[in-house]
């Protein structure tokens, strides 16, 4: 009897011709947008699936657990992230989590330096000239931006989308590197970079990239008491989880000038509310979570969230198993 997945969103093709390959049967959620947890409740209850692949954005509980049944036995999600996934729930029931920690690091970090250079340069606000009609002839004083030679650069979390974006800002000729971790990284001597306090990361930083996880000691790390020991230059950009920066606390920075400009590719919530107050600062920029949209990083993250639950039906250990 073929093994039988369900399938949380349309995803990129190649994950579900890996599927039809090894003869694995599947349903999917025929939509761009995500399921609604009962819809997905009611989806895998008593359907006897062994495999499901989620995304971020479902909430897979003990409720969904106890629809599918005894017959689940891995839930692989199409993202780096994993905390929509209840692992204690996992654990209680023997099902195998898995993610995509070594998938998108190359296209994160690209996009995290993408968006450092567009808020230093104020490259959004160049272009909101160009299409309002307010460019008119060159000035010399007007909407100027901040380089990164010669300045210093703070990386928080040298994992490897850390290490991807520390190795890239080198090419900028900064002054100095420095990067704070639960631990000192062996892998980040060969960039030169200087294991320091959050103090020190803080305070010395001209450009603090955030690439940590989402955990009890990061959540709102970045607040309003940090904030103050920031240079009143300092541009912070975030591409890891909205919750590590308190928004309101970030706003305030902002709008007094205790900061300098903000990146952020995610928030909290997602998405942003429109009306939100961090979308009325020039110098705050976000961005849709779109670090890893690119069709190499997709493809690449279907292919594998697929291979993570087929290794589990051919009894292997997954590539993305996550430890619990």
């Amino acid at each position: 009897m073929a093994n039988k997945v369900y399938i949380t969103r349309r995803i990129p093709p190649v994950g579900i011709d890996l599927f039809r390959e090894k003869g694995v049967e599947i349903d999917f959620w025929d939509s761009d947008e995500a399921i609604p947890h009962q819809e997905l409740v009611k989806n895998v209850k008593g359907k006897g699936y062994a495999g499901l692949l989620c995304l971020l954005t479902d909430q897979v509980d003990a409720e969904v657990f106890e629809a599918a049944g005894p017959s689940l036995k891995v839930v692989s999600t199409l993202s780096v992230g994993y905390e929509h996934i209840d692992l204690k729930a996992c654990k209680a029931r023997n099902i195998i989590a898995c993610n995509l920690s070594k998938i998108s690091t190359d296209c994160v970090s690209e996009f995290a330096v993408t968006l450092a250079l567009a808020v230093s340069r104020r490259i959004e606000e160049g272009i909101a000239a160009v299409r309002n009609g307010s460019w008119g002839l060159w000035k010399p004083m007007w909407i100027l931006g901040s380089s990164f030679a010669n300045r210093t650069i703070g990386v928080l979390g040298m994992g490897r989308i850390g290490y991807g974006v520390a190795r890239r800002m080198k090419a900028f000729c900064i002054s100095r590197l420095i990067y704070h971790d639960i631990k000192e990284s062996s892998f980040a001597q060969e960039l030169g970079a200087e294991f320091v306090d959050l103090e020190t990361l803080l305070k010395d930083s001209d450009v603090i990239c955030i690439c940590c996880n989402l955990t009890p000691a990061t959540h709102y790390l970045f607040n309003k008491e940090n904030f103050k020991k920031m240079k009143n230059t300092a541009i912070l950009i975030n591409t890891s989880r909205g919750g590590v920066i308190n928004h309101d606390d970030l706003y305030d920075a902002l709008k007094n000038h205790e900061i300098g400009a903000a990146g952020l590719d995610v928030t909290e919530p997602e998405p942003l509310p429109k009306e939100h107050r961090l979308n009325s600062l020039p110098n705050c920029v976000v961005t849709l979570h779109m670090g890893s949209n690119t069709w190499e990083a997709r493809n690449n993250m279907s292919y594998n969230a697929a291979l993570n639950i087929d290794s589990v039906f051919e009894n292997q250990t997954p590539m993305g198993k996550i430890e619990n």
